[in-house]
Formats: C-alpha cells, structure tokens, sequence
C-alpha cells in the first residue's frame, strides 16, 4: 500500500507555529524601537531626540545589543534546565517595564542603562524561541522550517517600525509604549498557547545549577579558554568607549599574550593525565572547533549587515533625495487621501506618519527590506533547499557587497529602495541558513546552548557594527557634524568587510569538505 503523502506545512507541530506567531509580536516590539533609535539618539532635542552625537550613538547601540547577543548563552543554558516556557513568560516581566522606563533618561549614560534592561529582556526570549524551530524541525523540514521562521522574524520587523514611524510623528513616548505592548501581547500568547516541544524533562531537571554552566562552558573549551574569551571581549567592550585605540587595542594583544604563555608554562609542568588540578593551573582546551570558527567568521558578515539599521537611517536623513518617490507615489497618496476627505476625514496631519521635513521617512524605506522578506522568503528558501547552508550563506554574503556599493551610485530616493532589496536576498540567504547550520550540528540535549552560543557571532557583529558605524559616520558623514563628507568610503569600507567574510566563509567550507567528521 503506497504512503499517503503529507504536506510539508502539516509537518510541522503546533509549537513550532506558536513559536512563530511569538516571534511577531517579539520583534514589533524590538524593532519598532530599533528601527527608528538611531533618529532618536541623534535627532534635535527640540524634535524630541536625545541629541547626541553619532560616535555615542554607535557606542550605545554597539553595547546594548552586543550583550543582547550574548546573554542567550547563559540564558539557552537555564531554558534547558528549566523549561521554555517559564524563560518566554521572565523575559516579559523583564521586557515590558523596560520599554515603559526607555523615554525617561535624557542623556548617553541613563539611556544606556534602561537599554541594557531591555536588551536582558530580548537575550532570554532569543534562545528559547530558535531552540523550539529547531527542536521542532528535521533534516526534512530544517531548510523550510527556518524559512518560515525567518519570515516571521520580518513580519514582526516590518510591522512594528510602520507603528512606529506613524506615532513618533505625534510624540517619541508613543513608540516606547508601542513596544510594550507588542511584548505583553506575547507573554499573554505564552501563557495560554505555547507548549513546549518534547524533551528530556526529567533529565534536565535532575541537573545541578553547576553542571548546567559547566556544560555551557563546555561548548567553548574549559574554564582557561573561557576566561581568555571573556577577558579579551571585556577589554574590547569597555575600551571602546572609555579608551583611545592606541590603549585598549595593545591591552586586549598583552592579555592575549599573557594567557599564552601561561599555558605554555602549566603544559610544561604538568603531571599525570588523570591527577586532579585548580582549573587555572590547566592547559587551555578548545571544546567545539568547529562551530566556534564559523561562529568567527559569521561575525564578520553581522558587523556590515547591521549597517542598515545603525548606519543607514542617519544617511537617509542627512543625504536622501526621495523627491523622486514622492513624485512617484503622488498620484496614489492624493487619491487616498480623497477617498479619505469623501468620507468625511480630516487628512491634514496624514502626512507627519510619512513624511518629515519634506523627505520619505528614513524608517520606511529601511522597512523595504522586511517587506522584501516577508514576500520572498518562502519562495527562496524553497528554491535553495537542496543548497548545502554554508554554501548559501557565502552566496547571500556576496549579494550584501553589491547592495553597499549601490549606495555609491546616487542618493536618490530609488537607488536606496533598490539597495534595500537587493541586501533583502543576501539576508534571506544568508541569516536563515546560517541558524539552521548551528541547529544541525548542536547535540539534542543542549540544542538551547549551541543556539545561544550561536548569537555570540551577532553579538560581536553588534558591537564592532555599532562602533565602526558611530565611528565611521561621524568621520566621513556631513561637515556640519565634524565629518568630512565622503559617505563613499564609508559605504566602500562596509562592502569590504562584507567581501572579507565571503573570502574566509569560503576557506572554511573547502576546509570542513576535506575534513569530515569521523
């Protein structure tokens, strides 16, 4: 009797729908505000912004989403021995105040602390969300599963920056209110509607605290190799901001150096394979290898796709021309705008959730590139399901370089609509792919730790994508600003570090294709 065929869309549990429909309301909420933070934090005071400068914007939004990334490996660790639900309903106990608080600092370091409470928030919700796709997915359904996933992630990101951009027209508090309420929706749909995928429970709870974060510093090496880790990511975060180069960068190679030839000492007098040692007189140990250099590289192609949240929004703003969409999109806003006055309405103040001094908003063309996913996704991540996923990451990577050197051709309104689309494909080949590469090679009773561990490379990508934005706009962006004005070689600097992580991603698959696990 032949099999009876089951549709790829019934192959998947309701958890894994949960999971997604969770995702939208979790990225409204981060992204209505993220979308649109590099206007607030550089936008005048008398237009409701904090004012500053935009080396201490980079610094900010660097930082913040820099431990974002990175708390999901602490907080995939306890998911695990915990349970999944009780993470998704703490994260919005956490979430939801700290949208309410984020419109009450008026300066960089009060700022910075409310939105480092938030960005706890999102980095336990993160872990526990992919851990459920993947817990959720097969080698079947993987390549799908994370398409879907992924579109969701831009459903949200697409509609929470239109909410947005509408109420900041009016007053900055709305958006932060906006946010909240996106996340409380979310906990309410966890509380009553997620289930947990299947797993060893009993397993997991029996589990000590302690073997919970051994474990996690497991996937890393040993305790040596984490400090050295933690140390060099330490001197690297705070002396971004608080030292010069010259200070932090020969810091971070001494501790690098030190480390070194402590280990060559503690090799050196080491006794028997068996005897029992304090953890700092150990050796170093490299744990995972593998997934540790891709994570490496991977942080190469975050650092220049952040760009289009951080860098872009300023430019926009300070060098757009949109005239030409403005013409182009006349005809249709003057015959809503009509059928609106026949009914009655009165469409005046229409234009504040649109346009601002004459121009597109800036976070409605970055949004093209949500759009662009949400209506490609699917058919893409179909096409390319039989594609290997590190080969369609070293293809989507390469598609980013060609959309950063589109900037340089002009700055009218449909370049940038054009830029945003084309960067949409290489991020729809790129992102999803990569997550399903870390899903697949993470054992099944710590997929939530790989998973974290996985944002370590977004994480960094945050960070030096936040500093090198901040620092680079504030260098080559507008003279009234103290730059020079050559916005071109700042855009030609963000393709190169995009053309570093094809050359290297591609070293890296000849290298895991001659060297097979056993």
């Amino acid at each position: 009797m032949p099999e009876t065929k089951v549709s790829i869309w019934r192959q998947f549990p309701s958890s894994f729908w949960a999971a997604n429909v969770m995702e939208i309301f979790e990225r409204m909420g981060w992204y209505g505000f993220y979308a649109v933070s590099s206007l607030y934090l550089t936008g005048a005071v008398t237009d409701g912004g904090l004012g500053l400068s935009s080396e201490d914007r980079g610094v900010i939004q660097g930082l913040a989403t820099f431990f974002l990334y990175l708390f999901p490996a602490v907080f995939g660790a306890l998911a695990d021995r915990y349970g999944f639900k009780r993470m998704f309903l703490s994260s919005c106990v956490v979430m939801i105040p700290g949208y309410m608080m984020l419109g009450i600092p008026d300066g960089f370091w009060g700022f910075l602390a409310v939105y480092f409470l938030v960005a706890i928030g999102h980095g336990m919700f993160k872990p526990v969300v992919i851990s459920t796709v993947a817990k959720s997915t097969n080698e079947k359904t993987g390549s799908m599963g994370f398409g879907i996933f992924y579109m969701m992630v831009n459903i949200g990101g697409f509609l929470g920056p239109i909410v947005a951009g509408i109420v900041r027209g009016w007053d900055w508090q709305y958006v932060f209110y906006c946010s909240a309420g996106w996340i409380l929706l979310m906990g309410v749909f966890a509380l009553f509607v997620y289930k947990e995928p299947p797993r060893d429970e009993e397993a997991e709870s029996k589990r000590a605290l302690s073997e919970v974060f051994k474990s996690m510093i497991g996937v890393v090496g040993n305790g040596r190799f984490f400090l050295l880790i933690v140390g060099l990511l330490f001197l690297l975060v705070m002396g971004s901001k608080w030292l010069e180069p010259q200070v932090y960068l020969p810091a971070a190679a001494g501790w690098l150096i030190i480390n070194f030839i402590w280990d060559f000492a503690v090799r050196g007098s080491a006794g028997s394979p068996n005897s029992t040692r304090l953890w700092l007189l150990e050796p170093m140990k490299v744990g995972e290898g593998r997934y540790l250099v891709f994570l490496f590289l991977m942080a190469f192609f975050w650092t220049s796709f952040n760009q289009i949240f951080m860098t872009l929004p300023e430019y926009i703003r300070d060098y757009a021309d949109t005239s030409d969409l403005i013409h182009s999109f006349g005809p249709i806003a003057g015959w809503v705008t009509g059928v609106a006055q026949s009914m009655g309405m009165d469409t005046t103040e229409w234009g504040r959730a649109v346009l601002e001094h004459g121009q597109v908003k800036p976070e409605h063309l970055i949004n093209l590139n949500a759009l662009g996913i949400i209506v490609g996704q699917v058919a893409i991540a179909y096409s390319v399901r039989k594609l290997a996923p590190l080969t369609c990451i070293i293809l989507g990577s390469f598609i980013t370089v060609l959309s950063f050197l589109l900037y340089m051709v002009g700055q009218g309104g449909w370049i940038i609509v054009i830029a945003v689309l084309v960067f949409s494909i290489g991020e729809m080949l790129a992102s999803p792919r990569s997550k399903e590469y870390a899903g697949n090679i993470a054992p099944p009773n710590k997929v939530g730790m790989y998973m974290g561990y996985f944002y370590w490379c977004v994480a960094l990508g945050n960070l030096f994508g936040g500093l090198l934005s901040g620092g680079l706009y504030q260098h080559f962006g507008p003279v009234e600003r103290g730059g020079v004005d050559n916005t071109n070689a700042m855009w030609l600097i963000f393709a190169a570090l995009a053309m570093v992580s094809v050359i290297l991603l591609s070293f890296y698959d000849k290298w895991i294709k001659a060297h097979p696990r056993d």
